[in-house]
């Protein structure tokens, strides 16, 4: 079965086709760096993240790229209330970002370009639009002309008139007509600001992306993602440019995720309902953040509630219980020459099979993972077995880890530690706490519960068990 995407441009299932065969580009938002990114960030970051596994597993060399927006008012009104410069802000959060994303076992991107890393482009990019009557000057800003671009609307299925009914209600005189929108923002007293022909300033949101993904991608992406939220203004606005200016689509295939709910209410700062990644991370492990995720169609809403992250929670640790158990039985085996019993070699393929269609099916992940506990059973029903094979037992790590390395939502044991490497462990977590190094004793007791050893206090002393 070919890979089928929902193309949000057409709202439909299209079979998926690079503009060159072998390579995929795709861009997504990225954040605004001006404070801890929450959980509704959190969302496209692990999905993309699976996208981009899964068309490297299909054979794709993926540039992925995520950009980031370095310069903005809400940067600027952050610098001030934190008494520093806006790149400032910008380094702080965007150290914070990677941290998060190693806290969500997300891999970097490809590339991550910065705005105030491109301003000669964005500026050149503008003066284009300006040159050939896309954009105009007015009181030190520069608009788009929205009405020169015939399509505006075609992706959020808007016209201008319906877009003019809705904002009658704000007159800014400066435009020619009210659904215009900024490509640079003069520059107020005081402000981070770029030289450009049209007097100091920065560049507008939309434009950003699009001399970005023109600069890095070209004139036509392969995929162009985002949440939900961003269909209208943003990729809209982003369409507009690029296509007037290229003559050519600005993607071929158009994808967002859906929003995420708290507690089955819209997330939003007026409610007061956010909830920071770092926050997260302490109170779960990675891997239940992507279960979590990942267990939702991407197009659907995602409700976070502490219960739905409590069955996250066990559905993951059912199946890390069913590797580990694989893992010790492997490590208790005697090698042999024996092949894959037909039988587990039939039920594998089905597993993979079924998995693979689920993901070419639109990234349908929690069909996916409904094929990872078929694996989890079958998993079991080999250890029943009083002698278990081997070759039986490595298969069933190579399916795994298969689907797994796409998904990433459980975490393989670590090489088990010797008894006398434990009963040294637990003799320098001793002396620790007798030192009040309270510290290199939790982080004793950490190592030796990721390696699943059990310490307990008992009348005679400090004794440990395996899991």
């Amino acid at each position: 079965m070919a890979l089928q995407i929902y193309n949000t441009m057409t709202r439909e299932k299209e079979k998926f086709v690079p503009v060159n065969p072998d390579k995929v580009n795709m861009y997504v938002c990225g954040p605004t760096v001006y404070d801890y990114i929450h959980i509704g960030n959190a969302r496209p970051v692990i999905f993309f993240d699976v996208v981009r596994a899964y068309l490297e597993d299909r054979g794709y060399d993926v540039n992925y790229v995520v950009n980031f927006t370095d310069v903005d008012d809400k940067l600027i009104r952050k610098a001030e209330a934190m008494n520093t410069t806006v790149p400032e802000v910008a380094e702080k959060f965007i150290a914070a970002y990677y941290e998060d994303l190693e806290g969500l076992g997300v891999e970097k991107a490809t590339l991550n370009p910065r705005v105030t890393e491109n301003m000669d482009d964005i500026i050149a990019f503008i003066d284009e639009l300006v040159k050939t009557g896309h954009a105009y000057p007015s009181g030190g800003d520069v608009y788009f002309r929205t009405s020169s671009f015939e399509q505006y609307g075609k992706l959020s299925r808007q016209n201008l008139e319906q877009l003019q009914f809705g904002i009658r209600i704000e007159v800014d005189a400066r435009k020619e007509n009210q659904e215009d929108f900024v490509l640079w923002k003069g520059a107020k007293p005081g402000e981070i600001s770029w030289e450009s022909p049209w007097g100091p300033g920065r560049p507008g949101w939309h434009i950003e992306c699009s001399a970005m993904a023109r600069r890095y991608l070209g004139d036509t992406l392969d995929i162009h993602g985002g949440g939900q939220d961003l269909q209208f203004p943003h990729h809209e606005c982003e369409i507009a440019q690029s296509e007037c200016l290229s003559g050519h689509a600005l993607s071929n295939y158009w994808m967002h995720n859906g929003y995420v709910n708290i507690d089955n209410e819209k997330m939003s700062k007026s409610l007061g309902n956010g909830i920071t990644v770092q926050d997260l991370r302490k109170q779960y492990k990675k891997e239940a953040l992507r279960y979590f995720v990942l267990s939702t169609h991407y197009r659907n809403p995602l409700n976070f509630s502490a219960d739905n992250m409590q069955q996250s929670l066990n559905s993951v640790e059912r199946i890390e219980n069913a590797v580990g158990a694989v893992h010790h039985r492997l490590g208790a085996a005697t090698a042999g020459t024996e092949a894959v019993t037909d039988a587990l070699r039939g039920k594998l393929d089905a597993i993979l099979n079924d998995f693979y269609a689920k993901m070419d099916d639109d990234f349908n992940t929690p069909d996916a993972v409904t094929a990872i506990f078929e694996w989890v059973n079958e998993a079991n029903r080999a250890l029943r077995e009083e002698v278990a094979r081997k070759a039986d037992l490595e298969a069933l790590l190579e399916a795994f880890r298969k689907m797994n390395g796409v998904l990433r939502i459980a975490a393989e044991p670590s090489a088990e530690l010797l008894d006398e490497e434990v009963e040294s462990l637990i003799a320098e977590r001793a002396e620790a706490r007798k030192a009040k190094n309270w510290s290199r004793s939790d982080e004793i007791r950490d190592l030796l519960a990721e390696r699943g050893i059990l310490l307990e206090d008992t009348p005679q002393g400090m004794r440990w068990r395996r899991k």
